[in-house]
């Protein structure tokens, strides 16, 4: 039975998209593991391949149906994949990560390809290339659009290795651009090929990253960057999720959950603190994040509030960051800052979230403007976090679909 904070976790998390599989049984597809050692010069490429399931255009649509999100006009069928590819950890050196790649059916030349980053995991388990949610969902969803859908599992999760580094922008921009290396080598694989033109998107924590990704392949010039469209992220923890979180807008189990992932995954890559003790009034919390144990028992081990979460001293730090704390902000609140002109940006959330504050879609609209993009946010409106999800993603495929038109 799930409890009610169970059940809050799992909405929080986006996992409330769980389904029953609504596929025929899943043929596999694997490649032989490669045992070599990662190296950087060949980031992206495939160490192996699951076939997960074999839909049919009717298949995709029951299952976009049940699961809440639009059936796409004349639906394909498609084929749905977990990959684990190479790819670079936290400080460059050389790891693996998995993720899940959606290849539609019918069209199979010049695809145009749909990254979508989920929202926030605690639990490896629970991604895509391992479990049924919102990282099979969307991508799913796009390829019966026409276009290769690709869901990242960002590091530490699904399949990959080690911990998950929770809000680290650089990461998540560099796995999710090597997934997109991957899924264009499965794709000739399968006899389909990409284009390399590139739409991005995601909810909460995905929201963040597509952003870092988005950024990032406006830099770097692999891809054509067509468009993005981020719904309910949380772009600037500094500026927006801490004062919110502080002043009591946030629902308190939500902020809780968060504020306690986010210092422990800094503190892994900034040091905040030498023993939990330091920050968390039950130093058994940081336990709870890694990544192995379930909601249940990270339900079972948060308390009610922020303030029963970390001591007031460690309040203090946050609302007034130096150090660490800052510098952990200052690096990660900048995904929709110093972007490349030409490319359009549309920003989704709602004034009634109570786990993103809304003031970080302003912010990310202000930032963008600032660099000279071409950017607009729509408040989808007084509705929760999940709700936001679903009344966005609709417009984000219409969008994407136009834009794919030219």
């Amino acid at each position: 039975m799930r409890t009610p904070m169970r059940t809050r976790l799992l909405a929080l998390a986006c996992a409330g998209l769980v389904l029953a599989t609504a596929t025929a049984p899943a043929a596999l597809a694997a490649a032989a593991p490669a045992r070599e050692t990662v190296t950087i010069d060949n980031r992206g490429s495939i160490v192996t391949a699951e076939l997960l399931a074999r839909m049919t255009a009717e298949q995709v649509a029951a299952y976009l149906t049940k699961a809440g999100f639009p059936v796409p006009a004349r639906p394909q069928g498609a084929d749905l994949y977990a990959v684990v590819y190479r790819t670079i950890g936290v400080t460059g050196t050389p790891t693996t990560a998995s993720g899940v790649v959606a290849l539609p059916a019918r069209s199979r030349k010049g695809l145009w390809t749909v990254s979508y980053a989920h929202g926030t995991l605690a639990t490896r388990a629970d991604a895509g290339s391992v479990d049924d949610g919102d990282g099979r969902v969307i991508p799913l969803m796009f390829a019966a659009a026409g276009f290769a859908g690709v869901a990242p599992d960002y590091l530490g999760l699904g399949k990959g290795p080690g911990f998950h580094p929770y809000m680290d922008a650089a990461s998540e921009a560099s796995a999710s651009a090597d997934l997109l290396r991957a899924a264009g080598e499965l794709a000739g694989q399968q006899g389909r090929a990409l284009s390399g033109d590139v739409l991005v998107t995601g909810f909460s924590q995905g929201g963040h990253a597509a952003m870092a990704l988005g950024k990032a392949l406006r830099a770097d010039g692999a891809y054509r960057l067509r468009g993005a469209a981020p719904v309910s992220g949380p772009y600037h923890v500094r500026s927006a999720e801490i004062p919110a979180l502080l002043d009591g807008r946030l629902d308190p189990h939500s902020a809780t959950f968060y504020l306690a992932y986010w210092t422990v995954s800094m503190n892994r890559l900034h040091h905040f603190y030498d023993t939990p003790a330091e920050v968390f009034r039950d130093p058994a919390v940081e336990k709870l994040f890694d990544g192995d144990h379930s909601f249940e028992e990270i339900a079972a081990g948060l308390p009610a509030s922020p303030r029963d979460l970390v001591t007031a001293a460690y309040l203090e730090r946050i609302a007034k960051p130096s150090g660490a704390v800052l510098r952990a902000m200052r690096v990660n609140d900048t995904t929709c800052a110093g972007w490349r002109a030409g490319v359009p940006v549309r920003l989704f959330a709602a004034r009634g979230d109570k786990d993103v504050a809304y003031d970080n879609a302003r912010h990310c609209l202000r930032d963008l403007k600032v660099s000279g993009v071409k950017a607009s946010l729509k408040d989808v409106g007084d509705v929760d976090h999940m709700t936001s999800a679903f009344r966005s993603m609709p417009e984000v495929l219409d969008w994407f679909v136009t834009l794919r038109r030219g």
